[in-house]
């Protein structure tokens, strides 16, 4: 940042869109489903055709309190649609039927971690509108063309306050909001297709000052990349007009991502533009005690509460633990290997062990061979992870050799496997002194530098015994043996 963006504060609130995993849509029994063929998931409520009536999708309903409880918010039990008359040229009934003066969620947090440690992103609401079709102007120099497939599909919007005032904050929120929606399993969280889209709005103001700036919106930022860049680039911009004494215009601009600069398309509207009254065609939503507590009862355990029992209770460092909860099926995976040697009788288990083998072996394997965590068996895995900690196998010839092997043959035992495999550490001192000699042998040069002080290269004669022997001999019996050896 210049020096002289050190005289402003930024402040940046997010409105983020996602769109809900429903089979239909929002108000109609259409598909709500991406890829299909142009205007093919289109029914008579979607064309708003005479005498058709909206009618509520409960399954969205239940999707927007459960992301309110993931998220911290007071459910709102008595809550509305409205009518917004803002006019959308892609929805054939000329407005959007959204949530206004009482959404479905209200308040609540997000934590997202900086590099200036934990902190809480505080949310306005949430609250639960339909999508607009789209319109598609670069195919015809005479003719735009509507694609209708998108109309009337459910969202929510995830509207923050004006309370971040990073770059950073506001991609780790988005990154944090993405890791929710599917962990949840409410939404794919896939920007590149616009299942989740999000706008900004930034203001500068002096430091110190209290009031808020000009608020510019950049809109429809599909990517956490484009988050961040736009918002660098409108704090830069923005910086410079009131170095210049520039007056700073209320206005809703876009992002080219090709030179990662924002663009005026519009003035920005005020709230009243959109002349919001209730929807007259829906009833007003009461959600009862017993609904919301069955939501709630149902949901899987969220990110942070792991988290903190994998870092509180199992003592796992914060990278480890952050790494496990990175996606829920890697956090379950854990949780499951974990009840394996509980299961067993284990009252002593190595929580770091199992930790290392998922966020080192595992994750290697599964991203190069394309298997789901749950094809790796876990009880086999927590027989590995003991053999190795018993001494019989060296990690590197378990990770690379036995793990393939166990996911190769899911019929196999883990401790006959490793005989076959011949991998089973050598204890016998003669074979290991054996090894040792000839390393020693072999590099009299570096014998005569360790002797003159050089003890790092006890190291070099270490991996060095280890392929002599193909991951046989038992390294920390090898270590000993070489100290003497080199005395």
């Amino acid at each position: 940042m210049s020096g002289n963006a050190q005289k402003y504060e930024a402040v940046i609130g997010l409105e983020v869109h996602a769109r809900l995993s429903t089979k239909s849509k929002l108000f109609s029994s259409d598909a709500n489903a991406y890829g299909a063929a142009p205007n093919e998931n289109v029914g008579v409520i979607t064309l708003a055709l005479p005498g058709t009536l909206p009618k509520i999708n409960k399954k969205a309903i239940e999707y927007a309190v459960m992301m309110g409880i993931a998220c911290n918010c007071t459910i709102n039990q008595k809550n509305f649609f409205a009518r917004k008359h803002y006019f959308y040229p892609d929805l054939p009934k000329g407005f959007q039927t959204s949530q206004h003066t009482v959404p479905v969620c209200a308040g609540g947090h997000v934590v997202i971690t900086t590099s200036e440690g934990e902190c809480n992103v505080q949310l306005h609401h949430i609250h639960l509108e339909e999508d607009a079709g789209k319109s598609i102007h670069d195919m015809d120099d005479t003719y735009s063309f509507i694609d209708l497939n998108r109309a009337g599909t459910p969202l929510i919007e995830i509207v923050t306050e004006p309370c971040m005032h990073s770059a950073e904050e506001a991609g780790l929120f988005v990154t944090e909001l993405r890791k929710l929606v599917r962990w949840i399993n409410i939404c794919d969280g896939n920007m590149e297709e616009g299942s989740m889209r999000c706008d900004a709005n930034i203001s500068l103001r002096p430091k110190g000052a209290t009031k808020l700036g000009t608020k510019v919106e950049v809109k429809n930022l599909n990517s956490i990349r484009n988050v961040k860049k736009a918002i660098e680039s409108e704090i830069e911009r923005m910086t410079a007009m009131l170095d210049n004494d520039e007056k700073i215009f209320q206005q809703t601009r876009s992002f080219d991502a090709s030179n990662d600069t924002t663009f005026a398309i519009r003035e920005k509207e005020e709230a009243n533009d959109y002349r919001y009254f209730p929807e007259p065609d829906l009833p007003p939503l009461h959600l009862s005690a017993e609904f919301l507590n069955n939501i709630k009862n149902n949901l899987p355990p969220l990110p942070q509460v792991l988290f903190k029992k994998y870092h509180d209770v199992f003592g796992l460092s914060e990278y480890d633990a952050a790494q496990l909860t990175l996606e829920k099926d890697i956090a379950y995976y854990f949780e499951t290997v974990v009840c394996t040697f509980q299961h067993n009788g284990h009252t002593e288990i190595n929580y770091k062990a199992i930790a290392n083998w998922i966020n080192g072996p595992v994750k290697q394997i599964v991203n190069e061979t394309g298997i789901a965590l749950n094809e790796i068996d876990a009880t086999k895995l927590s027989e590995i992870i003991l053999i190795v900690e018993s001494g019989e196998v060296s990690f590197s010839n378990a990770s690379l050799k036995l793990l393939p092997a166990i996911i190769k043959d899911k019929t196999v035992n883990v401790s006959p496997l490793a005989h076959d495999l011949n991998i089973i550490q050598t204890k016998n001192n003669d074979e290991l002194k054996e090894w040792v000699e000839a390393v020693i042998n072999k590099m009299p040069d570096k014998v005569a530098a360790y002797k003159k002080g050089k003890k790092g290269l006890i190291g070099l004669f270490v991996g060095e015994v280890k392929k002599l022997s193909k991951g046989k001999a038992d390294l920390k019996t090898v270590t000993q043996l070489l100290e003497e050896a080199l005395k």
